[in-house]
Parts: C-alpha cells; structure tokens; sequence
C-alpha cells in the first residue's frame, strides 16, 4: 500500500508566507502614523459645530460667590446674546491646573462671558480649586454624574467650546488652553465670534 503524496511548500514560498502580514502591518502602521500622527490633536471636529449649545440646565456649585453674591449654575438662556466661552474642568485634571491662569486672564475680556462646567467634582475641591486661582467663570454649573459632558460630546477634561450670541457652538478645542494656543487659536476663534452679528 503506498502512502498518499503530501506537497510540500517550497522553502522560498514558506518565508514569502510568513513574511507577508508583517508587510501589511508595517503598511497599515504607516498609514495610521503619516495619516493621523502630523494632525493637531486639540484640532477633534465636533459634531456639534453649527448646533444649538445643550440646553441642560445644571445646578450651581454650593458655597461659590463672588463679591458676596452666589455664582449661578448652567441656565442655557444665558447663551442669548452673548459670545461665551466654556470650559469644562474639574480640580483632579493636571491640565486644568495649568490652563486656570489662562482662563483668568481670559476672563479681563469683558467682551464675553466665561461659563465653567465642573465635571464629576467633589464640591470642596472645587471651590478650593477656584479659591486657588481665582475664579474666571461667571457662572458654574455642576456636572456630578457627567450627562452634561456627554450632550455636549466632551472627550475628556479639559476642554473649551466657544458659543456665538445666537446660542450655537462655533468652536471646540480638545485639551487644555496653553500659552501656545490661547492667542493663536482660542483668541482668534472668539474674535471670529465676536464679529459674527455685529
């Protein structure tokens, strides 16, 4: 009885074989590197861009005042006729430590308004946070179980989105506000803002 023929794989085909998904990979990971890795990260397109700012309303930070007056939570009635800047924050974020001077100085702009969205904060870190570096925001509204953060399609903290006066989203930076970008892009897109409907 003879033994049934087996083909066998010629040595020069056998490494072609092996060799051809780490082609591919290695091919794939170019594309991803050169494709995605030169973009801005800060520069995420937003979905929202062009639509109404969430009407969430969200309630005040307990114990936060300026001048002896408490500071509002979220009313979206107070994106009417106003260009305002949002940021959403909260006091265990590194990068928000960094940008809150920024913010500050931001806030001297008495041409809009800064609103904050404190997102799933415990409240004493977050009045000593703003206790810390001053508090740029006019009105602070608490996101505890971050619904807001999702309707407003927030990535992670920190972000900033700019709202024109007719209450739709213009602009939406992802990360913190730096030194690098404050003037060339935040400053540049609130002016956009400011002289749409002017």
């Amino acid at each position: 009885m003879s033994e049934p023929a087996t083909t066998e794989i010629p040595p020069q085909r056998r490494s072609w074989l092996m060799t051809a998904p780490l082609i591919a990979f290695a091919a794939l990971a170019a594309i991803f590197w050169f494709g995605l890795g030169n973009r801005d990260p800060s520069a995420i397109p937003s979905a929202l861009i062009g639509r109404p700012a969430p009407q969430t309303m969200l309630p005040a930070l307990q114990g936060l005042v300026i001048n002896g007056a408490a500071v509002p939570g979220l009313d979206p009635a107070a994106f009417k006729g106003k260009v305002s800047v949002v940021n959403v924050w909260a006091s265990w974020c590194v990068p928000c430590h960094d940008e809150a001077p920024l913010l500050t100085q931001l806030a001297k702009d008495k041409r809009l308004q800064l609103i904050g969205i404190n997102y799933k904060d415990a409240p004493d870190n977050a009045r000593r946070f703003l206790g810390r570096y001053g508090n740029p925001f006019g009105i602070v509204g608490v996101d505890g179980n971050g619904r807001a953060a999702i309707e407003w399609g927030v990535y992670g903290v920190p972000e900033t989105f700019i709202v024109g006066r007719e209450g739709t989203i213009v602009y939406k930076l992802v990360g913190p506000v730096t030194p690098d970008n404050i003037d060339t892009v935040l400053k540049a897109e609130i002016d956009k803002a400011l002289k749409a409907g002017s």
